[in-house]
């Protein structure tokens, strides 16, 4: 007798081929009993592969697949199909957010199956450090406490450069996200300039002011960009900084050189807005490329929800974190800065030498008195 059973000696072999094999041979030559006797197994599994071995070959000696030949819970071809045209058209959605935003009339796990079998998954780049967690501590910061701006380079997108060098679309963005609900703020112009950045900032700033957000411990997070600090030898705070400032009790500091993690919940939205709307949208005309935009904001910030914050959209949070203000506050629509910059500066000031950087200090030059403590005459008007 064998003193290894025939079990240990299939799961041990490089090739259980062969060890099934030697039985078959031993069965033809001295019989089925002896040969599970022989090989310490029952007569059931030595007859089971002397029926599959054709007596000359190796290939009937393979294991055989133990899955169902048919399975009575499969999702319907239909639904297979309408799977794989949803991720089609919106190829960066996963199994969750499709059965979530869609309905699906199955789990997360046939959906990703189902992708995973059309090839419509694309491996990720694994990341050698995982990010903290901290959406609790976030979660628990005052609403709108903190805003994080930044621009993102429109040029590098595939997608989206033929059509931005046909139409003349703009090639920067600039980004403000609230970090509490993830509420996000866009607007675009043709380069980055601090005049663009100061224009963007102080429309924000109006617009929540009127809405009825107190802004009184409001903090400005941005890099170290030329667009919101000026000069990098600059001995006094930028026009941007003073836009921030001039609200009582705001505040604008810049994050550590280097430290890009800082602005990671503005770069989410500058990879989902790149993923979700520039390698999808085709674009026809600015005009067109406004209005999409602008559907895409709408979207992002009243229907769309982020698992990363409960499956809870943007104004939602701030329904529930602050009812009484005004719903609107996620409605300020994007605009193309230089050209409202030019516009409002083309009507104010036409001819001249004089021509202010902003509309900030527009409103703050005429007000201004040609001899303070005796005119009282905004200086464009007056005849000293």
């Amino acid at each position: 007798m064998c003193p290894i059973p025939l079990y240990d000696m299939v799961r041990n072999s490089k090739d259980p081929r062969v060890v099934r094999y030697q039985m078959c041979r031993y069965a033809t030559q001295y019989g089925v009993k002896p040969a599970a006797h022989h090989f310490a197994t029952t007569v059931k599994t030595v007859r089971k592969w002397l029926s599959r071995w054709d007596g000359k070959s190796l290939a009937g000696l393979e294991d055989r697949s133990k899955a169902p030949k048919s399975c009575p819970h499969r999702i319907a071809r239909e639904v297979e199909e309408r799977i794989v045209a949803l991720r089609t058209m919106l190829p960066t959605w996963g199994a969750k957010r499709l059965k979530r935003d869609f309905t699906l009339p199955c789990s997360e796990k046939p959906i990703a199956r189902v992708l995973k079998q059309q090839g419509l998954i694309k491996k990720r780049r694994r990341k050698h450090q995982k990010k903290h967690d901290l959406r609790a501590v976030k979660a628990a910061w005052p609403l709108f406490s903190r805003m994080v701006v930044d621009t993102k380079d429109l040029t590098d997108i595939l997608e989206y450069w033929p059509q931005m060098r046909r139409f003349g679309l703009p090639t920067t963005q600039y980004t403000v996200r609230e970090v509490v609900s993830g509420c996000m703020y866009v607007a675009f112009a043709q380069e980055r300039s601090i005049s663009c950045a100061q224009l963007f900032a102080q429309q924000i700033i109006e617009h929540l002011e009127a809405c009825g957000v107190d802004l009184a411990d409001t903090t400005w997070q941005s890099d170290n960009g030329s667009e919101f600090v000026g000069s990098w030898n600059a001995t006094k705070d930028s026009a941007f900084t003073e836009v921030i400032t001039s609200v009582p009790g705001q505040k604008h500091h810049t994050i550590p050189p280097g430290a890009k993690t800082y602005q990671s919940d503005v770069e989410t939205v500058h990879r989902l807005i790149e993923d979700e709307f520039f390698q999808i949208e085709a674009f026809y005309s600015r005009q067109d490329f406004l209005t999409k935009v602008s559907s895409y904001q709408l979207f992002f910030n009243v229907a769309r929800k982020n698992s990363y914050k409960r499956d809870l959209s943007p104004l939602e949070i701030i329904k529930e974190k602050k009812p009484e203000i005004n719903p609107t506050v996620v409605l300020l629509p994007p605009v193309f800065l230089d050209e409202l910059l030019n516009q409002y500066l083309t009507e104010k000031y036409q001819g001249g030498y004089h021509v202010p950087s902003h509309p900030k200090n527009v409103r703050i030059a005429e007000t201004q008195t040609c001899h303070p403590g005796r005119c009282r005459v905004p200086w464009r008007t007056c005849r000293h």
